[in-house]
């Protein structure tokens, strides 16, 4: 099976390719590369790529792709709150322009790297499904709400799109974030001996690492129609629903750093446990191999053998993508479009 990958460059994807190309598919990658030069170690596989951006694609550049993988996209909610214009744009008008290029293409599946966040907050700590309702508090949750209800009206017996409702990722990457949660605490244990949490950490999140989020998009490529067409699961493990004090407490106990709350801490709103057992049962070969305490241990070694720095971490900026498309646009080398310039 051909697969194009398309944000293949970015945190997941450069993952993802490696695991994908280790399990026998052959990987097209597709990026705008927005993150070049944003490394953190080698990378280690070497996919044929296309420099393009996911608005741009039509049926030519599919020709004789089997499926895509998408997964560019704006990826945080403080992107989307410094300019939800450029999360609507990308994350939603992007997503569905690239789908319908698919499908004129005769692509049959199209897995969409959608996200958990979409629940928002939840009034209880019951365990959320699937079938659960939405609540996206956020720009960038409700790309993602709207992009799978817009994939969902492209189904058909010849086009089959597969929605990976992603819990929030960790773990080492070439292309690392430190701007999501783990990442972010374990950087600042391993950078300042201290974990600041800026929300009071009662809220729930439900955890995943990059690998698992790779392995479970190759089991829905491998798996008959049948089981996944027009399907969303959660991708995750029950085990990793952990409140965000508690992952501080995990990294307290593992590098013996201080805990303290911002002046400014209180409750984050975008609390939500969620239930995976649709992806268990559907996908009975695929089941998480990291955890929290396993891939914090990642972390931590990883950072250390490269030699991370608070500058790095917090004043450079290279793995915080807000701070990377500030840049950009900032020395004119993107313009107001988030496009690059000539």
């Amino acid at each position: 099976m051909k697969v194009l990958v398309t944000g293949h460059h970015g945190y997941i994807g450069s993952v993802m390719t490696r695991v994908l190309a280790n399990a026998g598919y052959e990987v097209v990658g597709l990026d705008t590369f927005f993150y070049r030069g944003c490394d953190f170690g080698t990378d280690g596989s070497s996919v044929s790529e296309l420099q393009l951006d996911v608005r741009d694609v039509d049926a030519r550049h599919l020709e004789g792709i089997d499926a895509v993988v998408h997964l560019a996209a704006l990826s945080n909610d403080p992107l989307g709150d410094l300019h939800s214009d450029w999360t609507y744009d990308i994350n939603l008008k992007g997503t569905l322009s690239l789908a319908r290029a698919a499908k004129g293409a005769g692509v049959g599946r199209f897995v969409f790297a959608s996200s958990c966040s979409m629940y928002g907050a939840s009034s209880s700590d019951e365990l959320l499904t699937e079938d659960a309702q939405l609540r996206p508090l956020t720009p960038y949750a409700e790309s993602k709400a709207r992009a799978e209800e817009g994939l969902h009206g492209l189904a058909d017996q010849s086009f089959s799109p597969v929605y990976m409702r992603n819990a929030t990722a960790y773990g080492v990457s070439p292309r690392l974030r430190l701007d999501v949660v783990l990442n972010n605490l374990a950087a600042w244990a391993h950078t300042t001996g201290t974990i600041r949490l800026l929300s009071d950490g009662g809220s729930w999140r439900p955890l995943v690492h990059v690998e698992d989020i790779s392995r479970a998009t190759a089991a829905i490529l491998a798996a008959p129609g049948q089981v996944v067409h027009d399907r969303a699961f959660n991708v995750g493990s029950d085990d990793q629903n952990v409140r965000i004090r508690d992952l501080a407490a995990e990294l307290k106990e593992l590098l013996d750093c201080d805990v303290e709350l911002s002046d400014e801490a209180t409750a984050d709103p975008r609390s939500y446990r969620v239930d995976f057992t649709r992806i268990t049962t559907s996908l009975p070969e695929f089941a998480c191999r990291w955890n929290v305490r396993s891939g914090a241990s990642q972390l931590v070694e990883a950072y250390s053998a490269a030699g991370l720095t608070y500058a790095d971490f917090v004043e450079v900026g290279r793995y915080t993508r807000l701070a990377q498309l500030k840049k950009l646009v900032a020395g004119a080398w993107l313009d107001e479009d988030l496009r690059w310039m000539e």
